[in-house]
């Protein structure tokens, strides 16, 4: 399989679009036809990236998520809020999904130990405004394969990242999970 060939995500596959700094949020929404499920976002996303997990939600046809963080305090649900369920109320991230089209709307951790706690996850391009932060890096890329990607084409999905701007990691980027590591060190009291 060439590169080339190789479909990451709709929103990058002909180029990363990199965003606006005076960009101040906007709404999402989900795939339904009538009575979409609406959040608005007040805030620019950050660590936006596409995502090879399982969990993420991702448009058809697509090997990554995209996926990106607001503070939990800009986001709210502000049309047909009934409409939403929590996919799995085990994970860490509780994705709160369209009952009727399936579309995370957004993803959120009630757990306060959490590193990431405080941010919500949320999918930009559900938005039809311009100016989101494109996304930055790849995360955790041989999870593809857990979703039935061949591993053989694993060399050529890691070049096209490439080729995107996007570096691969079977990780988060390294600034996340330094992150991590800091609020671990900081519950032990290392730090």
């Amino acid at each position: 399989m060439s590169h080339h060939s190789v479909h990451i995500h709709p929103a990058v596959d002909d180029g990363v679009k990199r965003g606006s700094e005076s960009f101040t949020g906007g709404k999402l929404y989900c795939h339904c036809s009538s009575n979409q499920v609406e959040v608005t976002v007040d805030a620019q996303c950050a660590h936006n990236h596409v995502c090879g997990c399982t969990k993420c939600w991702k448009p058809e046809g697509a090997l990554f998520s995209m996926v990106a963080v607001v503070p939990r305090d800009q986001l709210r649900v502000t049309a047909n809020e009934d409409k939403l369920e929590v996919v799995d109320p085990a994970a860490a991230i509780q994705r709160h999904a369209c009952r009727e089209c399936g579309v995370h709307m957004y993803g959120r951790i009630e757990n306060t130990g959490h590193p990431f706690h405080g941010l919500d996850f949320i999918h930009t391009e559900l938005s039809y405004d311009e100016g989101w932060a494109g996304p930055e890096f790849a995360a955790f890329v041989s999870s593809i394969i857990e979703s039935g990607a061949n591993p053989d084409d694993m060399s050529s999905v890691r070049s096209r990242l490439q080729e995107l701007g996007l570096p691969p990691y079977d990780c988060l980027s390294p600034p996340l999970m330094d992150a991590i590591a800091t609020h671990t060190a900081k519950a032990k009291g290392v730090l």
